[in-house]
Formats: C-alpha cells, structure tokens, sequence
C-alpha cells in the first residue's frame, strides 16, 4: 500500500501560510470575522467566507453519504456557516464570539477561510443534529481514522484537518492557564498561539507536540522482527515498540532506552523511516509525533517490563507476512464507515473491530498488525516486502543512525 504520505499528515489548509497581507491569513480573515460577528445572522457574504467544523469533547462533526446498498457508506466533514455555527453554540448557553473559534487555514480554490470550535456540553452523547436538510453527529476520531479509505485522497485530507483541528482545540483546553505564573491565558493570533493575561508576565504558550519513537526491532541473523501486546489491544493484535522521548536524549538514544527497558534487547544501528502527526490520543497529549525507525538487536533473550506490556516476541517474516496478508483492513474499514452512518441516523452500533479481521476460510487470524492508517503497518510491512538488509527511510534512501 503506497499512500503519498501518512493517515494526519499531508493536511491541505496547511500546505502554505498566507501572508499577513493576504486575505486569507490568519490576521487578516480574524479581523474580518471580528467585523462580522455583532451582525450574525444578517451579516453580508465576506470575500473570503468562513466555514466552521464544530467538536464535541474531542468527536468532529460528520455526516454520512450512505449510496447504494452495495456501496461502502462514504463520511464527510460536517462544516457549518457562521449563523448555524451561533446558533449551536447559543442552544448551550455560550455566545460566539472571535475567541471562540480557532484558525485551521484557507481553501483559496474555493474563497473560503476554515475554522474549528468546540461546542461541548453534558448531553451530547448520540445527539443527531438535523442542519441543511443533513443529519450529523459527532464521532470520535479514531473511528472516523478506521472509517477513512486511505486510498482515497478526498478521505485522507479530511481526516487530517480534523486531527489538526482536534489537537488544536484539545491543546486550547489543557492551556487555559500558564504555567509560570498561573494567570489566565487569552488566544492570540486566530488561536493559533496562547498569552499569559497577567501583565507582569505575558509568558506565550504554543500548542504541545509530543514526540514519540516507534521501532521494529529486527534480529538480522534469524530474519525475524520483535512484536509486542499491550494489555489495552484489542485481541490478537501485535504491533511495534514505541515510547516517548526524553529531556536530553537523542531520538536513537530513546530508541536504544526504550526498547532495552521494555524488552531488555540490546539495539546497535538505528535507521529512520518516516514520521506521522497522532492526534488521536488521549486529550492530555493532544498531538504526539511518532518518529519511526528501524532498529537492529545486538542481543535477543526477552525479558517483558510487564507494567508497560502484556508480551513481547520474535516472530519470523513468514509469520508477520501472514499477518499482513490474512488482515481484513477493508472489511473493517466498510463496518466503521456503517457504523458512522447508523450512528448518523440515531442508532447505536456496538461492535468490536477485532472480529473483522479474518483469513478467508472465516476463522479467526491468530495474529493481525495494525491498519494501514498506522506507521506500525508501514514499518512492518517495509521490512515483510524488503527484507532486513534492504529497508530504509520512506523519503530517501539509507538514513542511518549512529550505532554507537
């Protein structure tokens, strides 16, 4: 699966900042819809106009495009006008106004400036909300991630404009003070940054990325690759090692530390691959970085930290390839995608994903990695196709880090 570049990343309002002379900046359409706000909803059109996706405790606004019965139900970004996007708001009891909404980019092509603002209340729980003759409801980011066709273009530009949105508005809620004098802390420039209140201090606070590296271990010798479980997996699903960055450390320094705490594997040559935003953790972290890479084991007895993990194996290529191969990712993506447009129409699905993922003959597939939105898939997958000595970085060849 070649996808031109991973599930959140490649997003389309971001591929050029305007500049603050331009219409479309974040400056110039903030003072522009500063302007229009007091005269909603008899404001006249702006050139360029506003489109507003709404959030709810994390879940962007969609609403599904159901076809025919044979078709796999097709999710779309629910954006709404400036007058629907005031009018949901005031059904909660806040009004609009500038600082509510944050700055997500322009679509020139298409005369408009996008936005996204949180909308959350204590009773949003399967709400469908019915606006322009469409029925909408907020779903959490992951689902819409596992809904999402990843060799559909259109799909993968909408699911990273909601992770960029939903970081964003996650981060808003974490920083609502600052951290060295404890004052409330005010949006500035269209939200896109932070500032202290306190006069005396003024501290600016820019939205959070937490980086994290992702390995796969190799054992060249043997030609297998390491995988590991963690208690909160679904079941029969194996991926990579993967851990958060530390205060003075270089990215092969938390490969190396990573890998050797939760395993007790000794890792020597390190060799990076690619990288992918995650925005769809928990809303403490808005937005981690997974840095991916190679890593190649000096050593091979296992030895599981069980607090980080539930297992962790050596598994040879002919094992992991099945993995791969026996995988339903499509079938998974098409129940997701009926589950959004069930739960858009007001019904409830339960289901656990895991049960998609079966071999042909109908049984169980004793193992699965996981899909193709993820950068495990793609790291595993690199070495199942190239082989050991072959894999390198997904932009440019034979990016090698030290392995001393």
């Amino acid at each position: 699966m070649n996808l031109r570049t991973h599930a959140f990343a490649g997003n389309p309002l971001r591929s050029k900042t305007p500049k603050s002379t331009d219409s479309f900046s974040p400056s110039s359409a903030f003072k522009s819809l500063k302007s229009l706000i007091p005269s909603i909803p008899n404001h006249p059109t702006p050139s360029p106009d506003f489109k507003v996706l709404p959030f709810s405790k994390g879940r962007p606004l969609v609403y599904s495009s159901g076809g025919d019965a044979s078709a796999t139900p097709l999710w779309h970004l629910g954006w709404v006008s400036l007058s629907d996007c005031k009018a949901l708001l005031n059904t909660r009891g806040v009004d609009l106004d500038e600082n509510s909404l944050v700055y997500l980019g322009p679509k020139v092509e298409e005369d408009l400036v996008c936005w996204a603002v949180d909308v959350s209340s204590q009773e949003e729980h399967g709400v469908v909300l019915e606006l322009t003759s469409r029925k909408l409801c907020f779903v959490e980011l992951r689902t819409l991630m596992v809904a999402a066709d990843w060799e559909d273009q259109r799909a993968m530009d909408e699911l990273a404009i909601a992770g960029h949105a939903r970081a964003l508005l996650e981060w808003h809620k974490v920083s609502r003070f600052c951290g060295a004098c404890g004052g409330s802390t005010v949006p500035k420039e269209a939200g896109r940054r932070k500032q202290c209140s306190n006069e005396a201090c003024k501290k600016r606070v820019y939205p959070r990325v937490d980086p994290v590296v992702i390995m796969l271990v190799i054992d060249r010798e043997n030609d297998r690759a390491l995988l590991s479980r963690q208690a909160r997996f679904v079941p029969r699903m194996w991926s990579c090692l993967a851990g958060f960055i530390e205060p003075g450390e270089s990215l092969e320094e938390a490969v190396r530390r990573e890998t050797w705490e939760e395993t007790g594997i000794e890792v020597g040559e390190v060799v990076y691959h690619s990288s992918q935003p995650w925005p769809v953790g928990p809303s403490s972290m808005p937005c981690q970085l997974m840095l991916g890479f190679f890593a190649f084991a000096k050593t091979l007895d296992i030895n599981v930290d069980k607090e980080e993990l539930e297992d962790a194996q050596w598994h040879s290529r002919e094992d992991v390839k099945k993995a791969v191969s026996f995988a339903e990712y499509r079938k998974a993506q098409r129940t997701a995608a009926s589950k959004i447009e069930q739960m858009c129409k007001g019904v409830e699905r339960s289901q656990s994903l895991s049960t998609d993922f079966n071999v042909e003959s109908g049984e169980l597939a004793p193992m699965f990695i996981p899909g193709p939105t993820a950068i495990a898939h793609h790291l595993i997958s690199t070495w199942v196709d190239q082989g050991s000595g072959n894999v390198h970085s997904k932009q440019q060849p034979g990016v090698s880090l030290s392995n001393l």
